[in-house]
């Protein structure tokens, strides 16, 4: 690949979560994991990455308020969001999407080649 990596941020408090989609995209990206919403927002706050896959149901600060964070933030309003979650509920999913700045939802579990494949629409790769 010519030219830097593009940075994914992504925010999951389970361990397994975090290493099955480093190992889904780290060959193409410069994947960065965050293990709560607290640690994604301290690396939020020195380094803007392209995209962030974020987790919903996480302790103390759920993937929503990350977002809100991230909103209320004009450094950081344009970095869009995938949510990446188990809430595979209608009405979770409706809320989800009709949040500024979140360009998808993907249920877990997901295959490869789909997270794959909306990781570079959400980026604008072809």
């Amino acid at each position: 690949m010519v030219g830097k990596k593009k940075i994914i941020l992504v925010v999951d408090d389970a361990s397994t979560n975090l290493q099955i989609v480093y190992n889904t995209l780290n060959k193409e990206f410069d994947v960065r994991l965050a293990k709560s919403g607290s640690i994604a927002l301290i690396e939020l706050s020195r380094t803007v990455p392209d995209l962030i896959l974020l987790d919903i149901e996480m302790p103390r600060i759920s993937g929503f308020d990350v977002l809100k964070s991230i909103q209320d933030n004009p450094k950081l309003r344009s970095i869009p969001v995938v949510f990446l979650t188990s809430h595979a509920e209608m009405n979770t999913v409706m809320t989800a999407l009709q949040q500024k700045g979140v360009k998808d939802y993907i249920v877990k579990p997901f295959e490869p080649e789909d997270l794959r494949g909306r990781v570079h629409k959400a980026l604008g790769i072809k």
